[in-house]
């Protein structure tokens, strides 16, 4: 966070703000199943950890790693997105409909994202949550 007395240069804020925007696309891409238009918002040096898909690493592998995992009809939909600096988290719900075998998914998750220098998506980890025992 900025803090009392300090300011973020016009350049961190704007890099930030970009980053936002890139996010959220993120998920419109990936809800449609565009995964190109997915990569794009992606560094070359991405790494990626989901608990339901294991690791991606760099743009390439992480959009096949999407391409298992998110689509149609699936659908993020986002409660909160909180950014400071190169890291935004999002909370929010995963739905899809439910399948021929009748079973639908309705999960809450946090995603924790780093930016690139550049407002680049270069990580995120996926969180579910998991009612205790």
């Amino acid at each position: 966070m900025a803090g009392y007395g300090r300011r973020r240069s016009s350049r961190a804020a704007a890099v930030t703000s970009i980053g936002v925007d890139h996010v959220r696309l993120s998920y419109d891409y990936l809800d449609a199943g565009n995964l190109d238009a997915y990569g794009s918002l992606l560094d070359d040096d991405v790494q990626v950890r989901r608990p339901d898909a294991g690791q991606g690493r760099g743009r390439v592998q992480v959009q096949q790693l999407h391409a298992e995992v998110t689509g149609p009809p699936g659908r993020h939909l986002l409660d909160q997105i909180i950014a400071d600096g190169d890291s935004i988290v999002v909370t929010g719900r995963f739905v899809r409909p439910p399948a021929p075998t009748g079973t639908q998914l309705d999960v809450e998750f946090v995603d924790v994202f780093t930016l690139s220098d550049f407002g680049l998506l270069l990580g995120y980890r996926r969180y579910y949550y998991v009612a205790p025992n």
